[in-house]
C-alpha cells in the first residue's frame, strides 16, 4: 500500500498508487482511478500543501491578494470556496453570508438587503450573496473575517474586491503562463443542496467554467470538493476532475443526508464500508484533523485513528483540514505562552499530523506548512 512507500516518492494521489493485485481488489471503478492517479500526480509532492482560502493567516481570505501570496510562497494547491450570486455567477466566499468578510454594512444602498435566513439548519442574520448581482458585489471590498485574532490582517481591509471564480480562473491562466507551470486549485461547492432549492445550483455553472478554461479533465490541475457527497457525485457526471468528500466531526451529518433522510453520520462514512462507498465516486476525503488524531479531554493530541490506513486501503487520498499557527487553534500540547493569538509550536503539530501518512494538509499559513512538509519528506 502507498503508506508503506517513502513519502517523497508518492504521487499526489499517492495512496491510490497500488499494485495490480491491490487495484483489482478495489473493483474496476476505483482501480481505474488508481491507475489514472499513477501518472497524473508527478507534478505535485506528497504531502502537498493546500493554501486554505489562500493565505488567510496573512491576508483577508478569498481575495486575489490572498491567492497571489499563496502562489508566491510556493503553495502546491490553492483553495476556493464557491457560492452563487442572484444572477447565477459563482464568487469566492467561504460562506454566502458576507457580513463579516466584506464592507457591505457600510453601504447604505444595501441596508434593506439585511435579512434572516436558515442555511443548513442554522439561523443567520446578515447579507447574503444570493441577494446580490455580481455587479453589485463588485462594489464591495473584502475585509478580515476574524480581526480580533488576526489584527495585522486588517491592514489590508478594503484593498481587494470579492473575486468571481472566473476572475480566479483568468488569474490562474495568467500566472500559469508566466511561471511555465499550471496553478493547481482545490474548488469547494458550499451548501449545494440549499442553493439547488433556490434554483441556483452550483455544479452545472462550475462544470461550464471548468470546461471553458480546459480544467474539466482527469489530468487537469484541480480538485473539486464538497461536504455533501451528492455534490461530488453530480460533478462526477459533468467533469472528470478528481473529487474529494469533506468530512466534519464524527457525530455530524452531511446536509444532503439530512435533507434526504439518510441516517448516516460522518462516523459511519469513516468506517471501511463507508470509505469503500465514497471510493465509488470520489478520489479522496478531506477530514477534519480531529478525525486523523482525536484530541483528549484536555485538548491535547491522543493516538492516531485508523482513518489514514483505512482510507488508503479503499484507494482514497486524505487532504485533512485545517492547520493554523495560532495557539487558539493548536492542540493544547503545542501551545506556547498564554496569548491565544500568539504562535505556538506549529512545526511540532505539523510533524505529528504528517507522520500519520496523510497525503496533504490545508493550512492558513502555507509558508509554515511548506517548511514542515519539506522537512518531513527529507527525513522520509
Amino acid at each position: 500500500m502507498a503508506q508503506e512507500q517513502q513519502p517523497g516518492r508518492r504521487t499526489v494521489l499517492g495512496a491510490a498508487v497500488l499494485s495490480a493485485a491491490g487495484a483489482a481488489a478495489l473493483g474496476p471503478a476505483t482501480a481505474a482511478r488508481a491507475e489514472e492517479a499513477r501518472g497524473r500526480g508527478r507534478e505535485l509532492p506528497v504531502p502537498l500543501v493546500v493554501a486554505h482560502r489562500g493565505t488567510s493567516g496573512y491576508r483577508p481570505e478569498h481575495t486575489l491578494g490572498s491567492y497571489q501570496l499563496a502562489l508566491d510562497m510556493g503553495a502546491d494547491v490553492i483553495e476556493q470556496d464557491l457560492v452563487p450570486t442572484k444572477d447565477g455567477h459563482l464568487v469566492c466566499r467561504h460562506e454566502n453570508d458576507i457580513t463579516a468578510t466584506t464592507d457591505v454594512a457600510d453601504h447604505a444602498e444595501f441596508a434593506g438587503r439585511k435579512t434572516t435566513k436558515t442555511v443548513d439548519g442554522v439561523e443567520l442574520t446578515g447579507w447574503f450573496t444570493e441577494d446580490f448581482t455580481l455587479a453589485e458585489l463588485r462594489t464591495l471590498r473584502a475585509k478580515e473575517r476574524i480581526p480580533k485574532q488576526r489584527q495585522h490582517n486588517t491592514l489590508y481591509d478594503g484593498r481587494w474586491q470579492v473575486p468571481s471564480f472566473e476572475d480566479v480562473l483568468k488569474w490562474a491562466e495568467r500566472e500559469g503562463r508566466r511561471r511555465g507551470r499550471p496553478v493547481w486549485l482545490h474548488i469547494e461547492t458550499k451548501h449545494p443542496t440549499y442553493f439547488r432549492k433556490l434554483g441556483l445550483g452550483l455544479e452545472k455553472p462550475l462544470a461550464r467554467l471548468l470546461r471553458q478554461y480546459g480544467r474539466h479533465k482527469a489530468h487537469s490541475p484541480n480538485f473539486v470538493q464538497s461536504f455533501e457527497p451528492s455534490s461530488i457525485e453530480k460533478l462526477g457526471e459533468l467533469v472528470d476532475c478528481p473529487g474529494v468528500v469533506l468530512l466534519s466531526t464524527a457525530g455530524s451529518r452531511p446536509w444532503d443526508f439530512v435533507e434526504a433522510g439518510d441516517p448516516r453520520t460522518v462516523k459511519d462514512l469513516i468506517t471501511p464500508e463507508g470509505l469503500k462507498w465514497i471510493s465509488r465516486f470520489a478520489a479522496g476525503i478531506g477530514p477534519t484533523l480531529d478525525l486523523v488524531i482525536p484530541r483528549k479531554a484536555d485538548g491535547s493530541l491522543g493516538e492516531p485513528s485508523t482513518l489514514v490506513r483505512d482510507a488508503h486501503a479503499a484507494g482514497l487520498v486524505l487532504h485533512p483540514y485545517t492547520m493554523r499557527n495560532e495557539n487558539s487553534f493548536l492542540p493544547a500540547n503545542f501551545r506556547r505562552g498564554t496569548d491565544p493569538n500568539a504562535y505556538g509550536d506549529a512545526f511540532g503539530a505539523f510533524k505529528a499530523y504528517l507522520e500519520t501518512g496523510i497525503d496533504g494538509i490545508f493550512s492558513d499559513n502555507p509558508d509554515t506548512a511548506l517548511l514542515a512538509a519539506a522537512e518531513f519528506r527529507e527525513k522520509g
